[in-house]
């Protein structure tokens, strides 16, 4: 209702069949008569069976409103539009729903209609409710990228900015400095050659020299002029570009994986406290300095399968990435640390790789019924009619084989180099991704973890190689070298040389001359087959390859 009475009784709607000096207020339109009609009026719509039928009664509704008029007819018939069709989505009239293209669709009565579609909004309405968590999240997520990469896209323009500054500000400085003397040494001749009187010329004439001498002894290169101020602006240049280039990289590594999620990951960097387990080293291996890098000496026997654990120096890990071998065969994941050796009946879920061919690694429970105990002459001994089989829960570990899609069914897989692999704890999951060029990943397999423990490790299992001539084919890192000369010449060399020098994996130098080897005051003669503190023999020549890298 509105403030002013006038309005209202415009907007009121009146029988159209009272007289115009005594007008009630309409109780219902008739949409086939197309009349208002008051409750006395009304009541031959209501008693007539025939009107009560054929003549929709609506809520009153003023001549010329949306819905009576024109817009109830058919426009093609002129017919009143009685029924709706469903497929269409549109009210028609008896003509339209019996002879035209409706005769074929679904069709309602309009009541009917009005109340399947109640119906149907009301579900959608509801499925639409059940998303509204998601529309959250998703809402919550842009939000926090949105304010996540503008904080990077600071940092990083603080970073070019300070960096430009310092570099701009230095040299600006420097070019300055270098000009003085220059422009002194101009200003001493000018005034020399305009000066008139003979003993004052000869008496500036030793300043104007000296003035001189100051201008071109002054360093015209570019950049900065050599000195501990350069030095150590390079060195902060060096690092606060690697820190720049650092932000650069998480910053696209996000937009990649902002707009493109599934096919790009976060920029992942390994925590460098993440290792491998010295004491599972086997035969003939060895660790870089950082404990990242396994090597292999090729001077042993062939390598056999083992298996190597990595720790975490300060939380449980749960995401790494390796590069691996391509001469052999190799598996890895997350295992207990008892079944790290045979990995047949404990806890193990992984990834692994022989030949071409990729398998996923999974423990799992079944129930085992033990049998009745034997007495000594092999027989069963009678069980209590009480006692039942028990049944005991076992573990094994299942393998399958993974199938990628192709054109053909198939596709031919080339042999993993670099991998990702993320245990997702709160999910139960664990993923693993092949890694392409910078930031795009592949995955390929998400198995399911129902062991709920922190306990296991990561561990990386490598075969035996798959033939001994791959040693000569892969690029191999010479550690038992001597160095100087190149190791062809070295032997021809040998015993014109008086001292030479031989490195050991562990990082020990040796220095050798006719009678041996020494390291500080140690002296160890030839053909002792010394060895050094690693257990390496001293002198030995000796080629290591990289098996594998935590990246």
């Amino acid at each position: 209702m509105s403030d002013n009475p006038q309005e209202d009784q415009q907007q009121a709607v009146f029988c159209d069949m009272c007289t115009e000096e005594d007008r009630k207020p309409a109780r219902k339109t008739c949409m086939k008569c197309e009349i208002s009609m008051c409750v006395q009026h009304l009541q031959a719509h209501l008693t007539t069976p025939v009107l009560l039928q054929t003549h929709p009664l609506t809520e009153p509704m003023a001549a010329g409103e949306a819905g009576l008029g024109g817009t109830t007819k058919c426009p093609q018939h002129g017919k009143l539009l009685e029924y709706y069709c469903l497929d269409d989505l549109t009210s028609v009239c008896v003509s339209c729903a019996i002879e035209d293209q409706h005769h074929l669709h679904n069709m309602k009565t309009l009541s009917t209609a009005r109340k399947e579609l109640v119906e149907k909004f009301s579900a959608e309405q509801q499925a639409l409710a059940e998303t509204e968590d998601k529309r959250v999240i998703l809402e919550n997520w842009e939000k926090s990228e949105r304010d996540k990469l503008g904080l990077s896209s600071v940092r990083l323009i603080e970073a070019v900015s300070s960096l430009r500054d310092k570099a701009l500000t230095s040299v600006q400085s420097s070019v300055s400095a270098r000009m003085v003397p220059i422009k002194t040494s101009k200003s001493s001749i000018q005034e020399a050659q305009n000066e008139k009187v003979t003993l004052h010329f000869l008496e500036m004439f030793s300043r104007m020299h000296q003035d001189v001498e100051k201008a071109k002894a002054v360093d015209l290169r570019k950049g900065l002029e050599p000195g501990d101020d350069r030095d150590k602006l390079v060195q902060e240049l060096r690092e606060g570009g690697a820190m720049m280039v650092e932000q650069a990289a998480q910053l696209w590594g996000s937009l990649l994986t902002l707009t493109d999620p599934e096919n790009h990951q976060e920029v992942f960097f390994n925590d460098p406290g993440l290792t491998f387990d010295p004491q599972t080293l086997g035969t003939g291996m060895s660790l870089s300095e950082d404990q990242r890098k396994v090597y292999y000496s090729r001077w042993l026997k062939q390598r056999s399968a083992h298996t190597l654990l990595i720790q975490q120096t300060h939380t449980s890990c749960h995401r790494w990435m390796i590069s691996l071998p391509k001469h052999c065969d190799w598996t890895i994941g997350f295992c207990d640390k008892e079944s790290a050796e045979n990995m047949k009946d404990g806890e193990v879920y992984g990834l692994r790789c022989q030949g071409n061919q990729l398998s996923s690694l999974k423990t799992e429970y079944y129930d085992f019924i033990e049998a009745s105990p034997r007495l000594d002459d092999g027989m069963f001994c009678e069980p209590q009619k009480t006692e039942k089989p028990k049944t005991v829960k076992k573990r094994r570990v299942s393998s399958q084989l993974i199938k990628f899609p192709g054109e053909n069914g198939a596709e031919e897989m080339t042999r993993l180099e670099k991998v990702e692999v993320w245990w997702n704890f709160f999910h139960s999951s664990l993923s693993f991704f092949n890694m392409g060029s910078q930031y795009q990943r592949r995955e390929i397999l998400t198995i399911d973890v129902s062991y709920k423990s922190f306990n296991l490790l990561p561990f990386v299992n490598l075969g035996e190689d798959m033939a001994q001539k791959s040693s000569s084919q892969q690029p191999a890192v010479v550690t038992g070298f001597r160095f100087g000369a190149a190791q062809q010449q070295a032997s021809q060399q040998s015993q014109q040389q008086s001292q030479q020098q031989w490195k050991c994996l562990c990082g020990k130098v040796y220095t050798e001359d006719s009678s041996g080897y020494r390291h500080e005051r140690c002296r160890y003669s030839n053909g002792s087959q010394a060895t050094c503190s690693c257990g390496g023999i001293i002198g030995a020549p000796r080629t290591t390859e990289l098996l594998c890298e935590l990246l």
